[in-house]
């Protein structure tokens, strides 16, 4: 047989096949009609040589198909339990920040939380100055907003939104210092419109902690939250009266 009578065979083949597929969607009770012919149908084994029958075929399949459901489902469920404990942290951490009085205590409260409730041993407060009322420290960096270090986070405060995942060489360097090394992945999180305030930098060696793929809602709370705290509010405009 020529290559070109083979191509003729294989194609007439796939016709058929296509044509009996059809035939057999338009017909769901052809098997119904014929016992016997179901009855000799073997499969081959999925997971072995052996043949089976096409009854138990499809309850293999089904099995395969309620384990995957069950296996999304516990996956589901620990999401959401991830996410229940995420949102209690929050609500401690805002309750703490909310009985801090000074800015000191908002900024010390802040880092003490990071570090106990969070898990979040490399944090780094990254503030745009001048903050005269605030003492630097190992938590707190503050710097002028021409300061060179920023531009490598001129993308971050354009979009305006936490980013998580590997951080350039520079910016790791800039953050965490003498532990910049050590830093797998990292959290980055504008602090005020278009970090117009700063931003908070969330460490930690596990390359997969902080990802891509990760929500970032409770980052985005947290700075909100964070931002109100140390930005005062504005002094409600007393109206005089004429009369």
């Amino acid at each position: 047989m020529t290559t070109r009578e083979a191509r003729g065979v294989a194609a007439v083949e796939t016709a058929e096949e296509e044509t009996i597929a059809a035939y057999l969607q338009h017909n769901p009770d052809f098997f119904e009609r014929h016992h016997a012919v179901l009855a000799r149908l073997r499969l081959p084994h999925a997971r072995g040589g052996s043949t089976i029958s096409l009854v138990e075929r499809q309850i293999e399949v089904l099995r395969e198909k309620h384990a995957a459901v069950e296996a999304k489902l516990a996956e589901f469920v620990r999401v959401a339990r991830a996410n229940d404990a995420l949102a209690d942290k929050l609500h401690g951490f805002t309750r703490k920040l909310l009985r801090a009085g000074s800015t000191e205590a908002v900024i010390a409260t802040m880092e003490s939380s990071l570090r106990m409730d969070f898990d979040a041993f490399h944090c780094v407060l990254v503030l745009i100055g001048p903050h005269p009322e605030i003492t630097p420290q190992r938590f707190v960096r503050i710097v002028r907003a021409d300061d060179a270090n920023l531009k490598s986070f001129e993308t971050l405060f354009a979009n305006g939104k936490p980013r998580c995942g590997q951080a350039r060489d520079s910016q790791r360097e800039f953050l965490f210092g003498a532990d910049a090394n050590d830093i797998g992945s990292v959290a980055l999180v504008p602090l005020g419109e278009k970090g117009s305030i700063g931003l908070l930098a969330l460490g930690s060696t596990d390359r997969d902690r902080f990802h891509p793929g990760m929500s970032t809602e409770f980052l985005a709370r947290m700075a909100d939250l964070i931002t109100d705290r140390l930005v005062p509010a504005p002094s409600p405009v007393q109206v005089k009266s004429t009369g």
